[in-house]
């Protein structure tokens, strides 16, 4: 016979199932920045002697800090949300950019540089920064270099309202905000894609702006099946 004692309460299993979902997660995010970490050592024999520009370092920077955001919303909702359609989204987000990071990570280690930026945001968005490229010319809704903040990002008291969140609430204020930071974020892969020096990071910028396009379609889509709007930009 059973003790009623030792039988774990709902809350207890509950409890259970959300620390091995943590775990889980964080295991995901090790192995997915680990691979994309070593998947830095350039394969072309073009990248093994090109010398990285303004761009190569400035997107990688960026870049990184754009999608750490990104990775911090989708942690929280995977471990949230009861929603499969959504938690699957979320997952997929999360290991993809994780790894995205590990690659652009081990870029800037083999580069020499740091990590994350040190003197603001998109400076090496301008002509001045693209060795002789026209720049920001032909690109639509290019916002300046050298900005204090990146378009897109979610402010702390977005952050804490999404930790604070639960059911469609919690799924609307996470599609409404992450749509918002990939098409913030549009312009910098874009520009990357076209100028940047190493042609390794010239192909993720261009995976990148094909990934969060399509994801910013789906997260359309979900918003206007929940009824729905995306955010104005920021």
């Amino acid at each position: 016979m059973t003790d009623p004692e030792s039988t774990p309460t709902a809350p207890a299993r509950r409890s259970q199932r959300t620390a091995l979902t943590i775990l889980g997660l964080i295991g995901a995010i090790a192995i997915g920045f680990g691979l994309g970490f070593l998947a830095h050592i350039p394969l072309d024999d073009s990248d093994s002697t090109a010398k990285p520009g303004p761009v190569d370092i400035g997107f990688s920077q960026d870049m990184t800090v754009h999608h750490n955001q990104a990775i911090e919303m989708a942690a929280i909702e995977l471990t949230t949300t009861t929603d499969p359609q959504i938690k699957n989204l979320a997952y997929d987000i999360l290991t993809t950019q994780q790894n995205q990071v590990g690659q652009m990570q081990g870029w800037l280690s083999l580069w020499g540089e740091a990590a994350l930026p040190t003197d603001g945001y998109m400076g090496w968005m301008s002509s001045d920064s693209a060795h002789g490229h026209d720049g920001m010319s032909g690109m639509p809704n290019m916002p300046t270099g050298s900005t204090d903040k990146m378009p897109g990002m979610a402010t702390s008291d977005d952050m804490a309202a999404l930790r604070n969140a639960r059911g469609q609430e919690l799924d609307v204020k996470f599609l409404q905000l992450m749509l918002r930071h990939h098409q913030g974020g549009l312009s910098m892969m874009q520009y990357g894609a076209q100028h940047a020096d190493v042609s390794a990071v010239r192909e993720l910028a261009e995976t990148m702006v094909a990934t969060q396009q399509n994801e910013a379609k789906t997260m359309t889509e979900m918003l206007t099946a929940r009824g729905a709007a995306p955010l104005p930009m920021n």
